[in-house]
């Protein structure tokens, strides 16, 4: 494996994710001209991307490593940690205030929206931490210490790297706030641990409970 495919394998995924959002509006519109529902856009984006994870799987050495079984207990609870920090009512200058979420209910039957809240919820829980961690945490936080970030062991990881990543976490969410003290925790548990999956576990953890929390509350602007 060379070292461009490797950089490719984690940047790309997110790269690709993030180019959706950023593209949302004029995708959109296209989708209204085909007349289609504007929320198989959001399929598209997790089928595209969970298709480039597939294509780079054997690229990702970091995740064919174990973990131990009782590490995944401390994973959870961080996981549930970083949620009830990122519910905290928020002044607008911490990024709170209302936001456009996704709402599964909006012109939809109830059958309906139990599909696109299965598929949200899917999307958040089985692909974003393990394509945000990769990028992240095994790449971002190790490219810090050294471009060749494949040799850099996560527990040897700089305080600088470490903050400097989770700063740049941050700025990705809206929460800026509680997205800087996930990536903390995230990365602290990578660095722990020394395993990819345990913070991939807990970011699934928060993820989930998020989702539970949005449906049961009808909170959607997390969405």
């Amino acid at each position: 494996m060379t070292f461009d495919r490797a950089l490719l394998a984690r940047v790309l995924p997110f790269a690709v994710y993030i180019l959706f959002l950023v593209l949302n509006q004029p995708l959109s519109q296209f989708f209204d001209w085909l007349q289609l529902d504007v929320k198989w856009l959001y399929v598209f984006r997790v089928v595209t991307v969970a298709a480039l994870l597939i294509y780079f799987w054997r690229d990702y050495t970091e995740l064919k490593r174990k973990a131990q079984t009782s590490d995944f207990l401390y994973a959870g609870i961080a996981g549930i940690m970083v949620l009830i920090i990122w519910i905290f009512p928020y002044p607008n200058w911490l990024g709170g205030g209302d936001t456009q979420g996704f709402n599964p209910f909006s012109g939809d039957s109830d059958l309906s929206a139990l599909f696109w809240m299965s598929v949200r919820i899917s999307g958040a829980v089985l692909l974003v931490p393990v394509m945000e961690e990769l990028f992240w945490r095994s790449f971002v936080m190790r490219w810090f210490d050294k471009e060749d970030f494949l040799k850099v062991l996560p527990e040897t990881i700089s305080g600088y790297a470490y903050v400097g990543s989770a700063c740049l976490f941050a700025l990705e969410h809206h929460l800026w706030l509680a997205g800087l003290f996930a990536g903390l925790v995230y990365g602290e548990l990578y660095k722990t641990y020394k395993n990819l999956w345990i913070p991939v576990f807990a970011h699934a953890v928060t993820n989930a409970l998020l989702g539970l929390y949005v449906v049961t509350t009808e909170h959607w602007q997390y969405w």
